[in-house]
């Protein structure tokens, strides 16, 4: 049978439609395949597993005031992505070794003076709370000269601190990519599940009273 001109047409129509409309779908496929895959990476099984790092940090949020008041107790579950970063020495990592401690991450750069300003606070925190139950990770991400950290830590004698780099700043996109890195310095408080219990986008006197009590409320069982 021959189609008359106006079938024709109409048949033409409705294919180009057809073709347009699966474009779109295979677009938002796309998409939603590249952001899931991004949530599954940064926030395998968070529902269950960092549920008790949520009721923690509503546990703690009335001591975020003052000096902590920038703290952002987390809200709903979100688990941190496995870091991967080096040690002085150059030996390689991981976020999971902390599993079981309380961590307060920290992502710094000696170009960055805001940093700058507040590691003597991180190395003083350090000292009065480091142990087998707490640790601060400051993790710099300088990515020229890998010995311009060291050098400017021993110079301002920063001396209780791990050493902790990444010079490829690959931790500040993971992070970026689970909504937790925006600019430095960035400090999340992490439980021993690696969940995070708060957040801060911004410098904080980490050894102020307030800073001390927040991260006390957050290490107790």
């Amino acid at each position: 049978m021959i189609s008359s001109p106006d079938t024709a047409g109409r048949y033409a129509k409705k294919r180009l439609a057809v073709v347009i409309l699966g474009g779109i779908a295979g677009i938002g496929a796309g998409l939603a395949a590249v952001y899931g895959i991004a949530t599954l990476t940064g926030n395998p099984g968070a529902a269950a597993a960092c549920q008790p790092a949520v009721q923690k940090a509503q546990q703690l949020a009335p001591l975020a005031t003052g000096d902590v008041a920038a703290v952002s107790p987390a809200t709903k579950a979100l688990a941190i992505p496995n870091l991967a970063f080096v040690d002085a020495s150059g030996k390689i990592h991981s976020l999971t070794e902390w599993r079981g401690r309380t961590v307060l991450l920290n992502l710094w750069a000696t170009w960055c003076v805001p940093c700058r300003k507040e590691m003597p606070a991180l190395d003083a925190l350090q000292q009065k709370l480091g142990g087998p139950k707490f640790e601060v990770v400051a993790l710099n991400i300088d990515i020229r000269d890998p010995e311009k950290p060291k050098t400017w830590l021993r110079e301002v004698g920063i001396t209780r601190l791990g050493y902790y780099a990444d010079p490829s700043a690959k931790v500040f996109q993971d992070l970026k990519m689970v909504g937790r890195a925006v600019g430095l310095p960035t400090s999340i408080l992490i439980d021993g599940a690696g969940c995070e219990i708060g957040y801060l986008a911004g410098p904080v006197e980490w050894a102020s009273e307030d800073a001390v009590k927040l991260v006390e409320e957050a290490i107790r069982g």
